[in-house]
């Protein structure tokens, strides 16, 4: 570096006018970095504001999917019981079933052997046992109408056992009917839950992608507040460097300034005593002085008043 005690006025002014330049380049580049840091400032506040607000949407999503999915395995959980009456009624019918098939077997088996409904059978009776007690017949007809009679009789029998058969049968149908209307009802019951906790599972799945969608637009504003938090160290670190160099150029320039001022004085010093010798030469042979010479003879005290 040059040193100012050597230097002249115009090289003087022109390494102050460098110094100015440099200073004032600095003084730009830190004002580029402050407002660089500020905006990235704002930038990670607004991101960290949009973070957080999606952080917290997050947490009410989970915390409803969770009381969907409670809502979704009530339900559920009531259909399984559901399902094991179902199982129990299903049983039930089956015993049913089973038994008026049974029963129409025997039923069948009856009619078979009875050839003829009850009412029919007990007129016949009647006529036959009327013919038997009191008409005139002969002995061999009477002994066919005896036999008629006891083959009559098992056959009333069994017709009556048929009717008796078919009563319960009948109960049994009202019994298997009464099985089906439960049944239904429970069908009804399962649909109803059934259609409840698919609407449950359904808007767990929406907020489940929501709730992703979420988390990954979060963890996409964190990575970027990391990487703005990345750009802040290569900034800062330019600051100290720009702030020690400006402050070295201010203490070099107020040097230069100085030496240039003190050259300033001589020249001034020069000119007035100048002006201080053309005044007194003046006043010596004109005696007639301008305001500005009278002040330059009055300062040097060859006037006074």
């Amino acid at each position: 570096m040059n040193d100012p005690s050597t230097m002249n006025e115009r090289e003087l002014k022109n390494r102050i006018n460098d110094f100015r330049t440099q200073i004032s380049q600095n003084e730009r580049v830190l004002k580029s970095i402050f407002n660089e840091l500020k905006l990235q400032r704002t930038n990670v506040d607004e991101l960290k504001e949009k973070r957080n607000e999606l952080n917290l949407k997050v947490k009410l999503l989970v915390q409803e999917a969770r009381e969907l999915k409670e809502k979704r395995d009530a339900a559920n959980d009531k259909i399984e019981v559901l399902k094991a009456k179902r199982s129990n009624i299903q049983t039930e019918n089956n015993k049913a079933v089973n038994e008026i098939a049974q029963l129409k077997t025997e039923r069948d088996n009856l009619n078979k052997f009875s050839r003829g409904n009850l009412g029919s059978l007990l007129k016949t009776y009647a006529d036959e046992l009327d013919s038997f007690l009191n008409a005139e017949i002969p002995l061999k007809v009477e002994i066919d109408i005896f036999e008629r009679l006891i083959e009559l009789e098992e056959r009333i029998a069994a017709a009556s056992s048929a009717n008796d058969v078919h009563n319960k049968i009948l109960e049994a149908y009202e019994t298997s009917k009464n099985i089906h209307n439960d049944a239904d009802e429970i069908n009804k019951q399962i649909r109803t839950l059934a259609q409840e906790s698919q609407k449950y599972h359904l808007s767990m799945l929406d907020i489940y992608k929501t709730n992703d969608e979420c988390r990954k637009e979060a963890n996409l504003c964190h990575s970027q507040i990391k990487d703005k938090y990345a750009t802040f160290g290569p900034l800062r670190n330019k600051i100290d460097p720009l702030k020690a160099k400006t402050a070295q150029l201010r203490e070099e320039l107020s040097v230069h300034l100085e030496k240039l001022n003190d050259i300033q004085l001589i020249k001034d010093e020069k000119k007035i005593d100048s002006q201080h010798t053309v005044a007194k030469e003046k006043l010596r042979k004109k005696g007639r002085l301008s305001l500005e010479e009278l002040g330059v003879l009055m300062d040097k005290g060859d006037l006074k008043f």
